[in-house]
């Protein structure tokens, strides 16, 4: 693949070295910004944490111009972008000129390639680790898909599996697995676009599931396994972890802005009336108390003086198979790609749409094992609003500078995309983009 066709890449923040980083995660209904300064912390910080970050800013604005996680009105979404990224600055009494994005459509996909390699001096050397690492990157990616993540799963010596820096090792052969993450070639050209309209430059674009995973995973669910499901307003998205890497990633074009249509469908509502429903009295599972209960609404088309009225019942038969839906999908998705096992039977639910009540226990019993609802923590000075399974994406987007480093890509390729940032590593994306046309 041509080296243009890669989005810019990041270098993992030096473990002595502070940073103002801005970060900006443009999803479906909502659009956040946040500006923070991370300081090294030393060795035994939390969550396997190298540095702390504590917010200086945040501003998020309603998402227009998305759907289902893909821009579909340039305009739209750069006023938005520029509103939002102006109440950051404004917060942190500062101005950023470069950020890092996440990407939460575009189909999210995951490939994984090995690769192996003779060890020449009987240990092995950088050397051996950098060639067996180029051979397992030289493959062929799907024509009009862009590679988000690369990241070497696992290592072998000898046909032992399981190791994790092999350098200094004795052996003969020396083998490495590598985890490709993947997203569509035009969805991730216009988002950079609408960001490049605003006059920012770009660091890095992040996978939002993986970056959710930063922000609300314990290490030692990364470690032992987990499935980290991201719920947005349109795209639903999962990144699997296991031995403290991301193992896999996919989506499904199913989320919270489906509820809300089918609910104004089958009520005949306004969809203002239909999410204020959802929000307020809308359940994945049914109680005892659901047929007393009424709700209260305005049909499409009526002046608002007879509102008209329903059982709670109905509203949460109109929610359930939408939710059950969307996680079979993910249950089916997940079961085709072979990386079930190495989730550990632990289910941890983020995104905004994860607030239903009774979708945990929706979860359980579709997916099985053990379901929590994942709330970013590690980081100084949130606001408690922020302290939401909403920003999940935007608050791991913090944490991603730290773990950037365990990627690894073609040298030519990162040679494309260095230059001086905050990280001193910001790419071209004018060229990047000028050559994608």
């Amino acid at each position: 693949m041509k080296p243009h066709l890669f989005p810019p890449r990041m270098k993992q923040l030096g473990a002595r070295r502070s940073a103002t980083m801005a970060v900006l995660d443009v999803g479906t209904s909502k659009i956040a910004c946040i500006i923070a300064r991370l300081t090294p912390v030393g060795d035994g910080s939390p969550r396997g944490r190298t540095h702390r970050a504590r917010v200086l800013g945040i501003g998020h604005q309603r998402s227009r111009g998305v759907k289902a996680g893909q821009i579909v009105d340039m305009e739209e979404v750069e006023s938005a972008l520029r509103r939002t990224v102006d109440a950051a600055e404004r917060m942190a009494r500062s101005q950023i000129d470069a950020i890092i994005v996440t990407a939460s459509g575009g189909r999210l996909a995951s490939q994984h390639f090995a690769a192996k390699t003779r060890v020449v001096s009987g240990a092995v050397a950088p050397s051996d680790v950098h060639r067996v690492l180029e051979a397992s990157a030289a493959h062929v990616m799907e024509r009009g898909r862009v590679v988000m993540h690369s990241l070497p799963t696992g290592f072998s010596l000898d046909g032992t599996p399981g190791i994790r820096e092999p350098a200094g090792m004795v052996g003969g052969e020396l083998g490495v697995d590598l985890h490709v993450a993947s997203c569509d070639q035009a969805a991730m050209r216009n988002l950079l676009v609408a960001v490049e309209r605003c006059h920012l430059g770009i660091e890095a674009a992040a996978a939002a599931p993986y970056v959710a995973g930063l922000a609300v995973l314990e290490a030692d669910e990364a470690e032992l396994g987990a499935i980290v499901i991201d719920m947005g307003a349109g795209v639903t998205s999962l990144a699997v972890f296991a031995g403290g890497a991301l193992a896999h990633v996919d989506a499904v074009t199913l989320g919270g802005n489906h509820i809300t249509m089918d609910i104004a469908r089958g009520l005949d509502c306004r969809l203002s009336d239909a999410e204020r429903l959802k929000t307020l009295y809308g359940a994945a599972i049914s109680s005892p108390s659901d047929d007393r209960e009424t709700i209260a609404f305005d049909h499409v088309g009526d002046s608002g003086e007879h509102p008209a009225h329903a059982p709670k019942s109905h509203l949460v038969r109109i929610i359930r198979p939408r939710v059950e839906e969307t996680l079979e999908f993910l249950r089916d998705r997940l079961a085709a790609s072979g990386f079930s096992a190495h989730a550990g039977r632990r289910v941890v639910l983020t995104g905004g749409a994860c607030m239903l009540t009774g979708l945990p226990e929706a979860a359980r019993r579709i997916l099985g094992g053990q379901v929590r609802v994942g709330r970013p923590a590690g980081i100084d000075g949130l606001p408690e609003s922020a302290r939401s399974p909403a920003f999940a994406a935007a608050v791991g987007l913090l944490v991603y500078p730290q773990f950037a480093g365990r990627e690894y890509f073609e040298p030519r390729r990162e040679a494309e995309t260095r230059g001086t940032g905050t990280n001193g590593y910001i790419s071209r994306v004018g060229q990047w983009l000028r050559d994608s046309f």
